[in-house]
């Protein structure tokens, strides 16, 4: 409940067991936990947290269509996702801070309220008038504000729902969230705006609404009163992760397949481009990715129980190394929708693994913090890929600059690969967060 603290693994203290059965009073064993299905809040956030997610896909690719079509600048268009990276890297750190120190489902609220109210200025602009690119771009900046105070926040909501037993359960329903949302929101965002200017907006607005109602109906814990909670400092969360020797050389590998895979994706247009497949079709073949990411939530449990974390890591990451070369073998945009698809039907299994070696092995007072800051770095390796993509593109010709790209891939993996205690890594056990708490 909010105001209340939260137990090791995400369970309540508010007098009750996550699920809703009363907790075990040691008389008795305690029974076992609601399935998922059944668990209301679970499925409450679930679902709120599911539109406020596809609400924003379907900005990501609405905003850079209108300020295009308002002003015909590419420049101006790309400048909104700038903005709206920009500012949720700069306030990431920040967001993992309240979310360990303040009223996790007040902070949700406001910015909810924040973002529905964003995202409904633009069909009020466009009612009255011309909207500014000024107004668009301030509108980025508040949803990414939002992404950075939010971030960490549903990621621990939803956890702290659910018995630590269901917890692998749990992170893989919400990477169906996540696929799904990436592969339903650019579709959707281009047919609604098909239908008017305004309408995509409308449509994110009430994504934002239904993930208010969730927030508003469904309470859960917060961390304790200030005397009990502090712990480290802003970047406690760097520290604990250039501390571990799990987490460290794992976020290294994850940082640079997000590097080599943003560097991936302009010179694999260019290229579709020149050997005449149309607009669709390059959509359809980048679509790939999301469509095995899809499907890659089905194999999360199976992958988990084939092999420890490191080696599932290594395994999947190699299997992305020749994915830049994919473009130049025969079949055109079949063969990099091929490619894509089995190199994103194992992302949901790394990023379920990364959750629970948070989870698992974090205490809870740093776990916002953690995760702000593995998010921070993850997410940095997507911007600088686009920007040596754009390099290599301007003295290379496009085949010729996806083989660096699969040798810096290649050549990271190798000290990774040689690591005893990468690939020797376990699964850590329910009780690790609670032994380093």
């Amino acid at each position: 409940m909010t105001g209340h603290t939260t137990a090791t693994d995400g369970q309540a203290t508010d007098g009750h067991a996550p699920d809703g059965h009363a907790p075990d009073d040691g008389k008795a064993d305690a029974p076992p936990p609601v399935p998922l299905r059944r668990n209301l809040r679970f499925q409450a956030l679930w679902t709120g947290q599911s539109c406020a997610t596809l609400g924003m896909r379907i900005g990501e690719t609405a905003f850079p269509l209108l300020v295009l079509a308002l002003t015909g600048s590419a420049t101006a268009a790309g400048a909104f996702g700038a903005v709206e990276m920009a500012t949720t890297l700069l306030l990431g750190v920040h967001g993992g801070v309240i979310a360990d120190r303040r009223d996790r489902r007040r902070v949700l609220l406001v910015a909810d309220t924040a973002r529905l109210l964003a995202f409904a200025s633009v069909p009020a602009a466009l009612a009255l008038g011309r909207p500014s690119l000024v107004h668009l771009l301030v509108v980025a900046a508040v949803i990414g504000a939002t992404v950075a105070y939010t971030g960490p926040i549903r990621l621990l909501a939803l956890r702290s729902v659910v018995a630590p037993e269901q917890l692998p359960q749990a992170l893989a329903q919400d990477e169906a969230r996540m696929s799904g949302a990436a592969l339903a929101g650019p579709p959707l965002a281009g047919f609604l705006f098909g239908l008017g200017r305004s309408v995509p907006f409308l449509g994110a607005a009430f994504a934002s609404l239904v993930s208010l109602v969730s927030a508003l109906l469904v309470r859960f814990p917060s961390p304790a009163a200030p005397r009990q909670r502090e712990k480290g400092g802003a970047l406690a969360g760097f520290r604990i992760l250039a501390a571990s020797p799990l987490l460290r050389p794992a976020l290294a590998v994850l940082l640079v397949l997000n590097l080599t895979g943003a560097a991936l994706l302009l010179p694999v247009m260019v290229l579709l481009r020149e050997h005449g497949t149309g607009s669709g079709g390059i959509g359809l073949a980048l679509a790939g990715e999301a469509v095995g990411a899809l499907a890659g939530t089905l194999l999360v449990s199976r992958l988990h129980r084939l092999a420890g974390p490191g080696v599932l890591l290594l395994a999947v990451a190699w299997t992305a190394v020749p994915v830049p070369l994919a473009p130049l073998l025969p079949g055109g945009a079949v063969t990099v929708f091929v490619a894509l698809f089995v190199v994103g039907a194992g992302a949901p299994a790394l990023r379920v693994m990364l959750d629970l070696l948070v989870f698992r092995q974090v205490p809870d007072e740093l776990r916002g913090r953690v995760i702000a800051a593995t998010v921070t770095l993850l997410t940095a390796g997507m911007p600088a890929g686009a920007f040596a993509a754009g390099l290599l593109l301007d003295h290379l010709s496009p085949a010729v600059a996806l083989a660096p790209i699969a040798g810096v891939l290649a050549a990271a993996l190798l000290p990774a690969t040689a690591s005893r205690t990468l690939r020797g890594a376990a699964w850590p056990t329910a009780t690790a967060a609670a032994t380093n708490g």
